[in-house]
């Protein structure tokens, strides 16, 4: 017998069963779900929430603490993958996904926010200890207590080249975007360090809950009633919420009088039923109108002026959402399934015509942070001639004299300014018309005649429009 197999032993460690924490454990399934399904975490975590509420486990500052580290892990996954990549001894995609989850979580928690750090450490092993098992919850303490080591400044000087080796790469890993997107709204802007810094550093943070009054339905007065109720900034039919505020607790919301939607989206749509026209102005359409918010604002101004609105949406499910939208609408309106590149109606047969067209998203980057690390440079190959198609489609769809309106959710001078040019080189019928006094309170908008918004100019999510007249 060994010397150490005659050593009496002490008593055995009694096993303590991990602590469940509902909002950690709601935040891992949510960031699950994103990576897993591909799904959105604005549709993911809504039905999670309210599940966790009718169970009782949660109360509002619950809610509020898992909204944070779900959205706040998603917006720097980028930075806190460079801090994990740094303290592994593996290459992060040899880290199982679950535990990259967790992991981010916790570097979120540490680097992110103003929770402890024994807490964020503790609170992490124990979620490991519950979604992935003892052996795994020791790498992800091991981990967190070097992630702990220094704050995110401190990490930035670490894991981020200098900006004068290589600029891109260094605001990508400081703000936390893709590279080629770096690159991309970088040139959109036109260049200078200033301008593109206070781009990213907007998309990452919390947007405001935008409603609408969808005129004929609501009023911004009604819903300024509303506790810590704001005036939108450009819109008037715009009403802001504080943070924390429900857009299902607004009755108007929930009775579809009114909706929540960005201001940089109730400016496209207002521009376009505001552009001067001469002679009929009886019949709008909306050619891609899924889910709907501009579509209702549409239908809404034009019910107020006599006309009608067609809303075309390709897929049945979003052309339901649309119907939700207009329900209820003041004046006759008409929602179809249709495909926008094959239209059945005739030509010449709107006076107004708006095409938001199906884009990369790059725009929205602050409601739909997983969007970034999903895209690819070669999605806009893939969305080209699409969004091409359209455009003909919305200039052929329009009389002689009506004006089309071209839009997307993104910023991309290749879903932009590039599709408006190849289709105008060919269609001599057409001129491009200033959008810039359609919406005169608003700063900064450039050299025209198309418009530009940005989340850290205006506030708003970066909607394009371009707004043309069919002259023959």
């Amino acid at each position: 017998m060994s010397e150490q197999s005659r050593r009496p032993r002490g008593p055995a460690k009694p096993y303590r069963r991990p602590q469940k924490d509902p909002v950690r454990i709601l935040a891992f399934e949510a960031l699950r779900a994103v990576d897993e399904r591909d799904a959105y975490a604005n549709l993911v975590l809504p039905p999670l929430l309210r599940k966790a509420r009718d169970k009782g486990d949660f109360d509002a500052r619950d809610a509020a603490l898992a909204t944070e580290l779900v959205y706040g892990t998603l917006r720097r996954q980028g930075t806190y993958d460079a801090v994990i990549a740094a303290c592994v001894d593996r290459p992060l995609r040899e880290v199982d996904p679950p535990v990259l989850d967790v992991l981010s979580l916790g570097a979120h928690q540490l680097l992110g926010t103003r929770i402890p750090t024994h807490a964020a450490v503790s609170a992490s092993v124990e979620l490991a200890r519950v979604v992935l098992g003892d052996g795994r919850a020791k790498f992800v303490n091991a981990v967190l207590r070097k992630v702990a080591q220094h704050d995110l400044q401190g990490w930035i000087e670490k894991v981020a080249p200098p900006y004068d080796d290589d600029p891109e790469d260094h605001l990508a890993v400081v703000h936390s975007h893709p590279r080629w997107v770096v690159s991309a709204l970088w040139d959109s802007l036109g260049g200078g360090r200033a301008g593109i810094e206070e781009l990213l550093a907007a998309d990452n943070e919390r947007p405001e809950v935008t409603l609408v009054a969808r005129p004929g339905r609501a009023t911004t007065g009604e819903l300024l009633r509303e506790d810590a109720a704001e005036p939108g900034r450009w819109s008037p039919y715009a009403v802001r919420l504080a943070e924390g505020g429900e857009p299902g607790a607004v009755e108007a919301v929930r009775e579809g009088r009114a909706g929540v939607q960005d201001e940089g989206s109730q400016l496209v749509a207002l521009a376009l039923a505001n552009a001067p026209l001469d002679g009929s102005d009886a019949r709008w359409l909306d050619g891609c109108a899924g889910p709907g918010g501009k579509a209702a604002l549409l239908a809404a101004l034009a019910a107020e002026r006599g006309a009608t609105l067609l809303a075309s949406e390709k897929l049945p499910h979003r052309a339901g959402l649309v119907a939700r939208a207009l329900h209820g609408n003041p004046g006759p309106y008409q929602v179809i399934t249709a495909d926008g590149t094959r239209p059945p109606w005739r030509p010449g047969s709107f006076d107004r015509v708006l095409m938001d067209v199906p884009c990369t998203g790059l725009g929205a980057l602050r409601r739909r942070p997983e969007a970034r690390w999903r895209r690819r440079p070669e999605d806009l190959d893939s969305f080209a001639p699409l969004q091409r198609g359209l455009l003909r489609t919305a200039l052929d769809s329009v009389r002689v004299g009506g004006i089309v309106g071209y839009a997307t959710c993104s910023p991309h001078l290749a879903e932009t300014r590039a599709v408006v040019a190849d289709v105008l080189k060919q269609r001599p019928e057409t001129e491009l018309i200033d959008a810039r006094p359609l919406l005169p309170a608003l700063p900064a908008l450039g050299e025209g005649p198309d418009v530009q918004l940005w989340p850290h100019l205006h506030g708003t999510d970066a909607m394009y429009l371009a707004l043309i007249r069919r002259t023959g």
